[in-house]
């Protein structure tokens, strides 16, 4: 427990004490103390807790907040929290006014757990958190790139509050999609050999499907000659179009792989619906069918067999089995998810798609009538990107005309700027990316703010370190001196790290880990500019500011690092 965690705990347990007295005493009503907040003040000048007990304990006192606030202020125990004073302020909200003395120890804190401050210990919970999980019909684009950004931070945020997190790419290898695919490279390896024959409908008409194409050609254990070729390939085997698909799925996969690894993003797992499907009764999309039969939640309709998905919670039933014989896609995706459970996981959040919006609750439905807690399964929705440049939008790729790519766009602002970028705002909000901001090296540009902060920490230690000026370590820092109102405040920020990585991870929302590294740099530039680091004439208060711009450097470090952004040391 750090040092705002405790002194909360106190406070806490202090002001109940205070209501207990008052009660006792007949100044307020008994019963059961209401659940009050004790946080920050939004003001500076207000303290530096403030709470709202008095206003939730007024109505049944009867009485203004403001008297039921001096009550409390009178009953006010003493004890080890060095409180300066506790005032009553505005409607009825009790503030706190501490002693420096409060949050100095948080610089100890810091240079002591290094890199793992802020580290919980172990939940014993396994999460798995399944993101991008792209088709493998082609590149990943700006909002793959955005899922990336968000999965892999919500990863690392879940293992810094101590769940075990495992990060997972599920390959839709077959069904539909890759039936497209395969026929979109079996009439493209026609097109290479000379034939002018048209792209069917339905098949995928990029561009890199050609570039495939030929690839695969190249590599055919085939006759040489082009006839000979284009007369195996019109015969529409139904082995080679799969031989065809095979490769093409491979081969992106692989270059997805590759990008995702330029970008920072490593799985811990890439599952594959043909491995999934290939289960049939053991945990495939057979046993889905004959489990939700068994339970009585399907039916025959004109030769269709329906899940009775409306009997838990979804809009309307839903098809499993087609007239055809065929299953839908739905019915693989739940074996899918049951298969994630028998792993061992306790939670499981996917990150979709906007357009997958509407498949949530029919999700929910099936897991729910196989028998699972469906509060241990989260959709969290990742929306729409615009990439803007001198105040328009970009619309296409360069290089393929059909939509940018993640690569062309880590070739234009690289992988810090778009990671932060993507990581500044809730995945769940539209947003638009500021191509010429994310290039601009400067303070107006968030990431470049930040790595600046770290860069400038390491010049200052660096330049200390030529004079025979060294940070203290653990133990060795003269805290006391750090009164100055930019110290306290840039050490206030180094204590709330801990907090704000348990909300980031209950929350879901990584972004937060985002805007406490620029609020932590603006309180670093903010200390920078009123306190003088390196003072020969002070060599005490010169060893308390070296102590506490180590501790910051580690801090931005490791927030930046739960970002997946670099801290560099010169910029």
């Amino acid at each position: 427990m750090g040092v705002i965690e405790r002194t909360v705990e106190d406070l806490r347990g202090r002001l109940a004490g205070a209501w207990r007295a008052a009660a006792e005493a007949g100044e307020l009503p008994g019963g059961e103390l209401p659940d009050f907040t004790l946080g920050r003040p939004s003001e500076a000048g207000h303290g530096d807790f403030t709470s709202n007990l008095a206003l939730l304990l007024a109505r049944t006192a009867r009485k203004s907040p403001r008297a039921v606030g001096e009550a409390l202020v009178r009953r006010f125990p003493a004890g080890a929290t060095p409180v300066r004073e506790v005032e009553v302020a505005g409607p009825g909200f009790l503030n706190f006014h501490l002693e420096p003395g409060w949050i100095q120890p948080v610089v100890e804190e810091v240079l002591r757990a290094g890199a793992g401050y802020g580290q919980a210990p172990a939940r014993g919970i396994k999460v798995n958190v399944e993101f991008v999980s792209a088709n493998p019909t082609g590149p990943l684009n700006v909002v793959n790139a955005r899922a990336a950004a968000f999965g892999d931070a919500l990863a690392a945020v879940l293992q810094a509050a101590g769940y075990d997190a495992c990060r997972e790419f599920y390959v839709n290898d077959a069904g539909g999609q890759f039936e497209k695919l395969a026929l979109a490279m079996e009439v493209r390896a026609r097109q290479e050999l000379g034939e002018e024959v048209e792209l069917p409908e339905g098949a995928y008409p990029g561009e890199y499907v050609r570039d495939l194409a030929r690839l695969w050609l190249r590599q055919w254990d085939a006759p040489a000659e082009p006839a000979l070729r284009l007369d195996l390939l019109r015969r529409e085997d139904p082995a080679l179009r799969e031989a065809m698909g095979r490769f093409a799925v491979e081969s992106v996969v692989e270059e997805q792989r590759r990008v995702l690894e330029r970008y920072g993003v490593r799985f811990d797992r890439w599952s594959r619906e043909s491995e999934i499907r290939a289960r049939g009764l053991d945990g495939g999309p057979e046993w889905v069918v004959e489990e939700l039969r068994r339970r009585g939640a399907v039916e025959e309709r004109e030769g269709a067999l329906w899940f009775l998905s409306d009997r838990y919670g979804d809009e309307k039933p839903r098809v499993l089995r087609r007239s055809n014989g065929e299953l839908t896609y739905f019915v693989p995706d739940v074996a899918y998810h049951v298969d994630k459970f028998r792993r061992g996981f306790d939670r499981v959040i996917d990150i979709w798609g906007q357009d997958h919006h509407g498949y949530v609750a029919r999700m929910r439905a099936a897991l729910a009538a196989l028998g699972y807690d469906t509060g241990r399964f989260e959709v969290l929705i990742n929306q729409m990107v615009r990439l803007v440049r001198g105040g328009e939008v970009v619309r296409m790729s360069k290089r393929r005309g059909e939509y940018v790519t993640m690569e062309e766009l880590l070739d234009e602002v690289g992988t810090d700027a778009a990671r932060f970028f993507f990581l500044m705002r809730t995945v769940n909000s539209h947003m638009d990316f500021d191509l010429d901001l994310a290039k601009l090296q400067g303070e107006a540009n968030p990431v470049y703010y930040v790595q600046y902060a770290h860069a400038r920490i390491a010049s200052i230690l660096r330049q200390g370190a030529g004079e025979g000026l060294t940070p203290p370590g653990p133990g060795e820092v003269p805290a006391e001196r750090l009164t100055d109102p930019a110290e306290l405040e840039l050490m206030r920020k180094l204590g709330e790290f801990p907090e704000e990585i348990r909300l980031a991870a209950e929350e879901r929302a990584p972004h937060r880990i985002a805007v406490y590294a620029r609020e932590l740099a603006a309180a670093f530039h903010a200390f920078y500019t009123r306190c003088r680091v390196l003072d020969a004439a002070e060599p005490e208060l010169t060893r308390a500011r070296l102590g506490l711009t180590d501790a910051t450097r580690i801090v931005l470090a490791r927030a930046l690092g739960l970002l997946g952004v670099s801290a560099p040391e010169r910029m």
